[in-house]
């Protein structure tokens, strides 16, 4: 089910179209293999100046050269000075080869850490403004900057995905640790990702779009119903319309918003398929107003304030070894969370006013990130 096949309109477009001369290719070691990316640097970046970071990332099967063909953003980070960046996925040896960003199992390939490494290298060689690093892909690739999304939700401020819905594994483990910015664009008729969600054999492997959205909104706090607003139907040629559906705060902040176009494909809108929205710039236009923090001007973002409240619990020792103690002022039952660093939920469980003793002798020696009434605190763990 991980497979994706590129469609047939798209290799006909990259026999006409080339990508943009002032890309860069680079290579990165990583897990001893080097890795390739294509990188654009705007010719306004003046090497003093901290800039966002855009990742956007192929279809399966493909290269770094068809994301480009269908999506590149060079002329907008002209204006809007920021740096994107085209990684290429390894092949799949379980998969016949193809380059696929989430390879089939049994596999050692787990492209989140690569990602991970991937930022750290281009910070060290460009300035970036690591508090606004942005993740966008098409199909597959979109599947996995849901991935990222989740798992290396420290690290990225927002995503936007085209042409697919979450897997259900994904949405199960998915543990954001701050607000989050998520646009989808997504076609009711694509027969590869199918709107409704995936199932087979009576199991499911990819949630519905409502079902995607509504996990983004719960945790990003947002109003569960959205608003909708009607995109013009300026190419009625294209067999598509499109609907704008915006998911906010009680304040009125929208973090989750999803172009549904009605009757469309597999496609990149402005590029293929429905030629009402051009994908690229929309994906521009959300992301960029969010960093690690949430919605940029945002200021009664609840996420956000939650965050700041006085802690009405207090932790000890930290760094600990195999045992934590947390004194609580909060009501019974008050539910805890541990991630690790990458945002994968680690430990569930519950509180009673006074003090509890947490058993932590599962886990290895490392980090982590303890989460009570949506307030984070880092914890150590030591031999």
């Amino acid at each position: 089910m991980k497979k994706i096949f590129t469609s047939l309109l798209l290799v006909v477009i990259l026999i006409s179209v080339g990508y943009a001369q002032s890309y860069i290719s680079q290579t990165i070691e990583y897990d001893g293999q080097t890795r390739e990316y294509d990188i654009y640097i705007p010719a306004i970046y003046n090497g003093s100046d901290a800039v966002p970071l855009i990742l956007s990332f192929h279809g399966g099967s493909g290269t770094s050269a068809d994301q480009i063909a269908i999506g590149d953003m060079s002329s907008i980070a002209d204006t809007a000075n920021f740096i994107a960046v085209y990684p290429q996925a390894l092949p799949d040896p379980n998969d016949g080869g193809s380059t696929n960003w989430i390879h089939k199992d049994p596999t050692t390939v787990d492209d989140v850490f690569f990602v991970d490494a991937l930022i750290d290298s281009i910070a060290s060689e460009y300035v970036i403004d690591l508090d606004k690093v942005y993740a966008c892909g098409y199909s597959l690739g979109g599947e996995f900057s849901f991935e990222l999304g989740c798992r290396l939700n420290s690290r990225i401020a927002a995503i936007a995905v085209v042409a697919r819905t979450m897997q259900k594994y994904t949405y199960d483990n998915c543990a954001p640790v701050h607000p989050t910015g998520v646009m989808t664009i997504l076609g009711t008729a694509d027969a590869i990702s199918d709107y409704n969600g995936i199932w087979w054999g009576g199991v499911q492997y990819y949630m519905s779009a409502s079902e995607t959205h509504d996990l983004w909104a719960n945790s990003n706090n947002c109003n569960p119903t959205a608003t909708t607003v009607n995109i013009p139907d300026s190419n009625p040629g294209d067999g598509s319309t499109v609907e704008r559906n915006s998911w906010s705060t009680s304040a009125g902040c929208t973090y989750v918003e999803e172009l549904k176009v009605n009757g469309g494909g597999h496609d990149w809108p402005g590029s293929f398929g429905n030629m009402d929205i051009n994908a690229t710039q929309e994906i521009w236009r959300f992301v960029s107003r969010f960093d690690i923090n949430g919605l940029v001007d945002c200021t009664t973002n609840s996420i956000t304030e939650n965050y700041t409240n006085r802690m009405a619990y207090a932790i000890s020792p930290n760094p600990f070894n195999n045992q934590l103690t947390i004194n609580s002022e909060l009501p019974n039952n008050t539910e805890f969370k541990i991630y690790s660093v990458v945002g994968k939920q680690l430990m569930v469980g519950s509180l009673k006013n006074g003090v509890n003793t947490i058993d932590l002798s599962s886990l290895p020696q490392n980090i982590y990130l303890l989460n009570i009434k949506d307030q984070l605190m880092k914890i150590v763990k030591v031999e």
